[in-house]
């Protein structure tokens, strides 16, 4: 076994094994909430997946005092990946609503915990459906496996019951699969969740899609490994959930993803495969049915699922007329919630009145499953500023977010200037290494509190460019752009290979340069290209961001020829980028007034 596997391996175990082992919420155990009592019942449903029949387990929590009589909205969640019902967030999902008078059920997804069938990462055909036959139970219209039912949810008519939906990462993609499959759900809340897994796990940040990125290998075979090794990190034997000894708890395409990714090979028929695949279970495939209001939050510090994610849904939805606002909080899969700012919402911590985020939810609930028309659910965009330290005052709101326009132009001495007139003629090379030279990150080291080197890119292997000294502070909220073009004569012989692994691959990346020469990449984020044709300028994508620049400081911008958390270009490939007034590269920033 090769370090970096086994490594990923011992990664996935350990961030893996504290999501197996809760207790789950013993049946019709008492439980005392904020607001009111509830109960919790363990229950099981039989449903249809996918060509399967399996058992999705489930914890239903019912308020004191709801009842046919007395109804109540209900919430519906499930969990991240490698969790089950009875994680610390999901679980706490389950009683922070129950004891605010809704009625919740909490259960593990599709080949997590105790629930059957193969994971088959939110496809809505699949696990979309079985999430519908809950809200069936929801309704009244079915019941579970021990004769249980629900006769007191909130109806808007005959089988049709009021439900909302709330979690996080995996638990957040499932809410669009089944709105979309399914539009009695009512309200959705979708946390750090992703809009296009073909841009998730291999992205490709220049303008042409179609053109394979540069895989997150640690990132996708950290999950992989922990999705095949449920059956021993949860003990079963249910055989739904074993689909074949090459691909053992995956849908067999999910597998075959997987392995396209880490051959570093993207031949056109293996692409085509991979990206069809991996659009049709994500919510770019299938938006368009989505009708429930959605309130999106997505976390600045994530590298899995950056904030371009949730914009690209947020104004999909918005302009397909489907009620959408978004918030941009602190924290996501890069640390976690563990490491959330203080004030921010902990589901865990039941701070759902003292947290923005939180009266948002409940605001979102209270509009959308109350019908409180008089509600005020917040404005159409929010972000959470680090550089506040009151933290009544961290978040700052908008009416849409800021579109990149102050230009910043690539100077051939190494500067970033701000009129093309000062840019100074110029050409320099870099070149990558057969091994990585520079690095953003170690992506699961975030997740599982390991320390993690700072970043760091290595003499020859990379270019920068950097501003004079702010001479007052910059605020940039947003997802910058800019506009290169390079020369790569080794690149231009193979590039129409029909192999796009051929193809230039460069990282592009914003620093934080302090007085003193301190370095700070914003959130460790990088933006991975694959170069569509090295002969022709090129758009690239930055991550979203939201930062200050502080006076004194200054921006810096890097384009780096590897990156240790990607896998990167195939043989050695000498780069030059030259300048000239009329013909350079343009940085463009969206900043805010202050």
């Amino acid at each position: 076994m090769s370090r970096r596997r086994a490594l990923t391996l011992a990664a996935a175990a350990a961030l893996a094994a504290p999501l197996a082992v809760a207790a789950p919420a013993p049946a019709d155990a008492p439980a005392a909430g904020a607001r009111g009592e509830f109960t919790v019942t363990a229950l099981k449903f039989t449903v249809e997946a996918g060509g399967r029949s399996c058992t999705v387990d489930a914890d239903l929590y019912r308020p004191a005092g709801v009842d046919a009589a007395h109804p109540a909205p209900a919430v519906l969640s499930t969990n991240g990946f490698g969790g089950s019902k009875s994680d610390g967030s999901t679980a706490a999902a389950g009683k922070a609503f129950a004891a605010r008078g809704y009625v919740g059920l909490v259960y593990s997804g599709l080949g997590f915990g105790k629930s059957g069938c193969l994971i088959s990462l939110d496809d809505p055909r699949i696990d979309g459906k079985a999430a519908s036959a809950l809200v069936d139970f929801l309704a009244g219209e079915r019941a579970a496996d021990d004769g249980t039912r629900a006769d007191y949810v909130t109806a808007d008519g005959e089988g049709d019951p009021r439900v909302g939906m709330i979690g996080g990462s995996y638990g957040g993609a499932i809410q669009l699969a089944t709105a979309a499959v399914d539009h009695r759900v009512d309200a959705l809340v979708p946390m750090i969740t992703w809009h296009d897994l073909a841009y998730s796990l291999d992205p490709n940040n220049a303008a042409d899609r179609e053109v394979p990125g540069a895989a997150k290998w640690q990132w996708m075979n950290g999950f992989y490994l922990i999705g095949e090794g449920q059956p021993l990190l949860v003990p079963n034997l249910d055989p739904s959930r074993i689909n074949r000894l090459d691909c053992l708890h995956f849908v067999t395409k999910a597998c075959e993803t997987i392995r396209t990714l880490n051959s570093g090979r993207y031949p056109a028929d293996r692409t085509k495969a991979l990206q069809e695949f991996a659009r049709g279970v994500s919510p770019v495939s299938y938006l368009s049915e989505v009708k429930a209001p959605t309130l999106l939050v997505q976390g600045q510090a994530d590298s899995l699922f950056n904030l371009n994610e949730a914009e690209a849904t947020y104004k999909t939805l918005k302009a397909q007329g489907t009620p959408t606002k978004m918030i941009w909080q602190s924290w996501g899969h890069s640390g976690g919630v563990r490491d959330a700012a203080s004030g921010e919402l902990n589901l865990e911590a039941g701070n759902l009145e003292t947290s923005y985020v939180g009266r948002r939810v409940l605001a979102w609930f209270d509009r959308y499953l109350h019908r409180k028309k008089d509600v005020d659910t917040g404005p159409a965009f929010a972000y959470y500023r680090d550089w506040i330290d009151d933290p009544a005052h961290t978040y700052a709101t908008a009416s849409q977010v800021p579109a990149p326009h102050r230009k910043l132009y690539l100077s051939g001495d190494g500067k970033l200037v701000d009129d093309r007139a000062k840019v100074a003629r110029g050409s320099r090379e870099y070149r990558n290494w057969l091994v990585p030279t520079s690095h953003s990150e170690s992506s699961l080291a975030g997740m599982l509190g390991l320390p993690d080197p700072a970043p760091y890119d290595t003499k020859g292997t990379y270019l920068d460019w950097t501003t004079e000294p702010l001479t007052d502070a910059v605020d940039v909220v947003g997802v910058p752009r800019a506009t290169l073009k390079v020369r790569s004569p080794r690149t231009e012989r193979v590039q129409h290979s029909g192999d796009a692994a051929d193809k230039l691959v460069l990282f592009a990346k914003l620093y934080d340069v302090a007085p003193d020469g301190t370095k700070t990449l914003v959130h460790r984020l990088v933006s991975p290209v694959r170069v569509p044709d090295v002969t022709k300028p090129f758009t690239v994508s930055l991550p979203g961001i939201v930062h200050r620049y502080e006076k004194g400081h200054r921006l810096r911008f890097v384009v780096a020829a590897s990156d240790g958390a990607y896998l990167g270009n195939k043989g050695v490939k000498p780069v030059t980028v030259t300048s000239e007034p009329r013909d350079t590269g343009v940085l463009e920033l969206p900043v805010v007034a202050r």
